[in-house]
């Protein structure tokens, strides 16, 4: 039976908007917690419902979800601000406590959460870390959970994938961490997305753990060189820094806003962020779709 009303968290975000429309292609109600101050964020969706709250006080956060048939929860942070106490225990740990506890308290059995790849018991960042833990405290829930692990996540709107498209476009010369060589599966934001909502309607998908990457890996400087060609940019001269020749000044300004990267994203770049996306495609009848195609979509298509 599906869903009539879905509460989603996180959705004022690049994920949760794209999330939002596809709820609302398969005709879903969607109720969404919005943290007073962002609703400006969500310029678009006027069909949505909008409550005000915040994942980090659970106090009236399960009769917000009174009516809805199951939770969405998106809510993460990649960096943290530590003077704003926005830290990854608060985000990832504490929120998803919360959560949890209010779709418990609320009746609602449907529990749908966003982690990331490479979150695992060992990781050595402290992001990967918190997700795991987050991850472990919904497994030990009763509710009927699916949770969705994601490589890099690009479209319209991203950070990571314009960010670098920006780059191509204005630099002689990119800068690039490292020898360039180590492997992300980047995904489009939609299929994500489409996931997410299919998973509502497919209960072989309950008490699964799936990792999401798009069809091929690719290594950090051919990823560059997609970008170029997509935009006209080719071929992208690079320059590559040594990782140890960057590590004293992200010990000593990573944790400053301006500064670029910090430790914990130091610390991530230095393995693959790779999967086997096989049953994220195949349980939810997706066809993959491949870097350069949705690169084209992105800027070509998606006003980039």
């Amino acid at each position: 039976m599906k869903a009539t009303k879905v509460f989603v968290t996180g959705g004022t975000g690049f994920v949760g908007k794209a999330v939002i429309h596809a709820l609302q292609t398969h005709n879903y109600l969607v109720r969404c917690l919005v943290r007073p101050g962002s609703e400006g964020r969500l310029k678009g969706f006027e069909a949505i419902e909008r409550v005000p709250g915040d994942v980090r006080a659970p106090e009236g956060l399960s009769t917000l979800m009174e009516g809805c048939h199951a939770v969405i929860h998106l809510v993460g942070i990649i960096r943290e601000q530590l003077l704003r106490g926005v830290t990854f225990d608060r985000l990832h740990g504490l929120a998803t406590r919360n959560v949890l506890a209010a779709t418990k308290a609320a009746g609602i059995s449907r529990y749908l959460q966003m982690s990331a790849l490479g979150t695992r018991r060992d990781a050595r960042a402290r992001y990967h870390q918190t997700k795991w833990r987050a991850e472990e405290e919904i497994r030990a829930t009763g509710l009927q959970w699916t949770i969705f692990k994601p490589s890099i996540i690009y479209g319209p709107g991203d950070e990571f994938i314009s960010m670098l498209a920006k780059m191509v476009r204005r630099l002689p010369v990119v800068p690039v961490l490292g020898d360039g060589r180590y492997r992300l599966q980047p995904i489009a934001v939609e299929q994500v997305a489409e996931g997410f909502v299919r998973a509502l309607e497919k209960p072989n998908s309950v008490h699964h753990t799936y990792e999401v990457g798009g069809p091929k890996a690719h290594a950090m400087n051919e990823i560059l060189d997609l970008i170029g060609e997509c935009i006209g940019k080719s071929p992208v001269r690079k320059l590559h820094v040594s990782l140890g020749m960057i590590q004293p000044a992200v010990r000593l300004l990573g944790r400053v806003p301006f500064f670029p990267i910090t430790s914990d994203q130091l610390l991530m770049l230095e393995e693959d962020n790779t999967c086997d996306s096989t049953a994220f495609y195949q349980d939810f009848d997706l066809k993959p779709m491949e870097f350069s195609e949705g690169l084209h979509r992105m800027f070509h298509l998606g006003g980039n």
